[in-house]
């Protein structure tokens, strides 16, 4: 047995360092960042293209979303038939509408071709629905699944997962991996799984559980704080040190090139002091505090409303490509009132509104509004039962929906259908998007063929073809 030297316990060699690296680098590449460290020099610009992915958790009411139905059609004497009950007459509080919502015609737009469910957004205020002249509705997408962990992860990758392990990498991932941006950190993920099986750690994302976790992560060391690992003083104690045979044999294993470029970007990130763009009850953050409402709230803004101004600031700021984040909860309502789920519902719509309102607003360095340059995949894993059940709630449904926006794609666009018995997922030609008794389902591996396709990246791996007819 090798024996451990006394100075070891205290401060680690170099050969434990390294070999300690390797396993540090072995979580870097599968997704893990222990370290602050990421990829690539950044010029802090704003990427030519920009995605954001927006997950409600739970699987959602698709009635009160992106597929309503008409009560005065669907009603309770008819259930036994059409298995569909809209229950919008449940919906107790006034701000909800109690038919489908058709939204205002905006100035320079033409009428809506989409309809909402009642939790879009109060009909008497601005809302989501506001901004249809930007959006592509796909409906009657088949889930292959009802298990939560599934469909989440099949919408993440476009892959049907084995068992419930995701396979692939992530979509964010995949575009990181194939463009290259050069932003500080080209992909966060907050509350949002995240996979890499192909590419360099450079195409990780960012995983962090709040905006408190996303500052402190990029916050520099200060001596009053001890340090995220031994490792990590190590690697900061490392730099500028003569490079070593046993570290020229990492480096040829791509190791070393990970640690130099890590330590570049970090230092990188510190001197831009990326941390403070996210620390909104800074004075210099008064504007955002205002318009996404945070004046009233505590520090770290851990609302939705919080998580969609950090999606804005990472984009707007060119720190970031690729943002995913959790911006809805509460979903999974077996039982309980039909206001409950609803009001879940909207506080992410309602958080969507802001994000999408700011980056609209917002002229880009490319021209045009960041919107014109950014991409948007709304999704959740599944959706909801038509019927309610006995206890007052929905349970898991295969038939699912999901919002596209932005750059790339058609826009103020309805794709895809759900049966008027039972909201079963529909057939359509999948050249034309024609409803089509002898087509095809819609699956999300379609759905993110299309959000690769529409950035012109390769979509190889989803093997199929994208819905080119809501491609712009």
């Amino acid at each position: 047995m090798k024996k451990t030297r006394q100075d070891d316990l205290s401060s680690p060699e170099r050969r434990n360092f390294l070999k300690a690296g390797a396993g540090f680098m072995g979580s870097l590449l599968l997704g893990g960042i222990p370290f602050k460290a990421v990829a690539q020099a950044t010029n802090m610009a704003p990427p030519d293209r920009c995605f954001v992915f927006v997950y409600f958790s739970g699987g959602w009411d698709q009635l009160l979303a992106f597929d309503p139905r008409d009560p005065a059609v669907f009603t309770a004497d008819k259930v036994s038939d059409t298995r569909i009950m809209p229950g919008y007459s449940l919906l107790t509080d006034a701000a909800y509408a109690q038919i489908p919502v058709i939204p205002k015609d905006r100035a320079g737009a033409a009428p809506s071709n989409i309809a909402f469910g009642p939790a879009i957004g109060d009909p008497r205020v601005p809302n989501l629905s506001d901004h249809y002249d930007l959006m592509t509705v796909v409906r009657g997408i088949n889930m292959s699944t009802l298990t939560h962990e599934v469909g989440y992860r099949y919408f993440l990758t476009g892959k049907m997962p084995i068992g419930s392990a995701a396979r692939g990498s992530s979509t964010a991932t995949e575009i990181v991996g194939q463009m290259k941006p050069t932003v500080p950190i080209p992909s966060i993920a907050q509350g949002v799984e995240s996979y890499n099986d192909r590419y360099g750690g450079y195409a990780n994302a960012l995983r962090v559980s709040g905006l408190a976790d996303l500052v402190l992560t990029l916050d520099p060391p200060v001596a009053a704080r001890q340090l995220d690992s031994e490792i990590e003083k190590s690697l900061i104690d490392l730099n500028g040190m003569p490079i070593t045979c046993e570290e020229q044999a990492l480096t040829a294993r791509g190791v070393g090139t990970a640690y130099e470029s890590s330590r570049g970007q970090m230092q990188t990130v510190m001197e831009n002091k990326l941390s403070d763009s996210f620390r909104f009850q800074l004075a210099a953050n008064q504007s955002v505090r205002d318009f996404y409402g945070l004046n009233g709230q505590a520090y770290p803004y851990n609302s939705a409303a919080g998580r969609a101004a950090m999606v804005a600031t990472a984009l707007k700021k060119g720190i970031s490509q690729c943002v995913s984040i959790n911006l809805a909860g509460g979903l999974d309502t077996h039982f309980g009132t039909q206001q409950t789920h609803a009001t879940n519902q909207r506080a992410g719509f309602n958080a969507l509104n802001l994000l999408v309102t700011d980056l609209r607003a917002t002229q880009h360095p490319g021209g045009g509004n960041f919107m014109d340059h950014t991409t948007i995949l709304v999704f959740s894993e599944f959706a909801r039962t038509p019927t309610i059940n006995a206890t007052g709630g929905r349970d898991h449904h295969l038939s699912n929906s999901c919002l596209l926006m932005g750059a790339g794609i058609k826009h103020n666009t309805v794709v895809g259908r759900s049966g008027d018995i039972g909201m079963s997922p529909g057939l359509v030609d999948l050249r034309t998007g024609a409803n089509d008794p002898n087509g095809s389902n819609i699956f999300p591996e379609h759905i993110i063929a299309t959000v690769l396709a529409s950035a012109k990246l390769d979509y190889s791996i989803t093997r199929v073809d994208p819905l080119r007819f809501i491609l712009a």
